[in-house]
This record gives C-alpha cells, structure tokens and sequence, in this order.
C-alpha cells in the first residue's frame, strides 16, 4: 500500500534522490570479454578425454610416467626443463611408433575414420597394450597435432624421465664402467643408433647435455629398436662440468676425433672405467669438451672416405672397447 516503507525496495538508500538504478549491473559486459584459450579436452574435468587419460595413467601405476619408466632423479639439473609429451601424426608414423614399443598413453582417432590395414593394426595394436583410445573430431585433432598431416591417427607420447650423470658411477655396477657423452648431437635417429650400439657392447648408459643437444623423441625410441627401454639416458645441466665430474670418480675421458693423438687399435685405456665423448659430424668436439679429455682418439679409414656418421662412429668405438675387454 501506498507509504509502506515495510515493502522490499521502497525504501531509497543514502541521500541520492534518485530511485533504484535499472540495468545489468555489468553482466552484459562481462558477457563480451574473453574466457581465453579452449582448454584441451584431456585438462577439462568432465570431458570423456579427461576420464580415459585418467584411465590410463591408472593402468599404467598411477605415477604418470611411462610404463617401465626410470624415476627421475630429484637433484638440480636431472630433468629436461623443456620436456613435454610429443604427438606423433599419420597412420605409418603411428603404426611403426606402435611396433617399436614406444611408451604412449593416448592414441587419438577421428570420428568416421576411412579404415584400412594402417588402421586395423593400429587399433589392435592399441588394445592389447592396454593404451587409452579416444574417438576426436577432425577439428579437435587438427589442433591437437598443430596441423600435421594426422590422416585420422595420432599418438600422445609422455616425457622421457632422464636419469642424472651421476647414477653412472656407481662401484655396484657390474663390469667396468662404460658410458657415452654426446656433444652437439641433434639428430634423433643418431641418437637412438647409440642408445643399441651401448645395449649391443655393454654399455652402461648416454650422457646429453641440456642444451643444444637433441633429446629423448619418438623418433630416437624408434630407431633404438627397443634399447631405449634398458639403456638409461641421463641428462646434464652442464657437460663439461659432468665429464669433470667422471674424472675425480676415475673414469679416463676419451674424445673421437678424425685428427685423433690416438688410432683406435692402439687405445691402451679399454680396460680403465671411461667415457666416450661424440662430437657433432660438422663442428666435432666443442673446444671446452676437447680440453677436458684425456685422450682424442680417431678411427683409420680409407681416404676415399672423409668422415663417419657420429652414430656409426660411436659404434665403432664400442665394439672395438667390447673386443678389448673380452681379451
């Protein structure tokens, strides 16, 4: 009723002699600004992606890691600060990534996917090994492979766990110590051609640097063939400091080198605890690198040959360590 300073808003507030303000109260306005970037559909809480990749982690020991991972090491340096999980793209990539038993926790598939024996195998694959298979819009896989040429497949592969150099020396180790340094290697297939040359000649592990140097990849997992699984990759924040450290633990630090002080058959260190350290193909041994080892050893070739892939080359090397100490 009229004068009823009792009903709910009749009263003005203050001494404004205006009435009750009509409007959104910037709501409209709020409604205009971004929410920022679409999460992906593993990070949202109630999307079917986020409960599989849960699934998965689960199966696989609930750590996050990959099955049969290495833990990884807690002090300064021993995980790669740019790590994160790679995703491999195209129905060959993804079937030979599936038959070199690189670790996956996600395979992607698009929605009304053209089937063929690519991707038969590929699911079957998949299903026996326990991996998380979601069923992604195009749109959703296009984004998720940044554009590749994903022809319906695509493979989430988690960061490798390195170790840290200092798990190498170790007196507990059985045989004598063999490890392998690579300084400026870039090439993942290298890299992976080392990793089973050092399973092949009982080695004890790869050492790369943190920088400039390539990384653990699906492409190195697949062209180790599966040494990757056994052979501990360990990752330093800095080489020379780490080749510095070997030393004080007794390790002899050999460098190969076409201009070598050494030839390879007359290497008398084979038998002591050592590191070898390989050098990029076009650049070599980095000059603080070479100045930290004790010897620079080369390996003779015929002269209608100028030099050896740094993968061959290490190789070489340890077979010839491996014949040594088998004397």
């Amino acid at each position: 009723m009229a004068g009823n300073s009792q009903r709910r808003g009749a009263v003005r507030k203050g001494a404004s002699k205006k009435g009750p303000q009509v409007g959104s109260g910037g709501q409209r306005r709020r409604g205009l600004e971004g929410k920022g970037p679409t999460p992906k559909a593993e990070e949202r809480p109630k999307h079917k992606a986020n409960r599989m990749a849960a699934a998965a982690e689960k199966r696989a020991g609930g750590s996050g890691s990959r099955p049969g991972a290495r833990p990884s090491a807690s002090r300064g340096g021993s995980r790669r600060g740019k790590a994160s999980s790679e995703i491999v793209a195209g129905r060959n990539s993804v079937v030979e990534a599936l038959r070199a038993d690189v670790p996956v926790t996600t395979m992607y598939v698009a929605g009304r996917i053209d089937s063929d024996d690519r991707v038969r195998e590929a699911l079957k694959t998949a299903t026996a090994k326990g991996i998380a298979v979601l069923e992604t819009p195009r749109g959703e896989l296009d984004r998720l492979t940044d554009g590749a040429v994903h022809q319906g497949l695509a493979l989430q592969v988690p960061p490798y766990e390195y170790a840290h150099p200092s798990d190498f020396i170790d007196p507990q180790t059985p045989g004598i110590p063999l490890v392998v340094a690579l300084d400026g290697i870039t090439d993942p297939r290298n890299l992976g051609a080392i990793i089973r040359s050092v399973a092949a000649f009982g080695g004890h592990g790869v050492v790369v640097p943190e920088r400039r140097s390539v990384g653990m990849t699906a492409s190195a997992w697949k062209t180790s063939a599966g040494a990757a699984a056994r052979v501990p990759v360990a990752l330093a924040s800095n080489l020379t400091r780490a080749l510095e450290e070997y030393r004080k633990a007794g390790f002899f630090i050999l460098g190969l080198d076409m201009e070598g002080d050494v030839q390879l058959p007359d290497l008398e260190l084979a038998t002591e605890p050592i590191v070898i350290v390989t050098g990029s193909e076009g650049k070599g041994l980095s000059r603080l690198v070479r100045e930290n080892c004790d010897q620079i050893v080369s390996i003779p070739m015929s002269s209608a040959v100028e030099s050896l892939n740094a993968g061959i080359a290490t190789g070489v090397a340890l077979y010839e360590v491996a014949r040594r100490r088998a004397i």
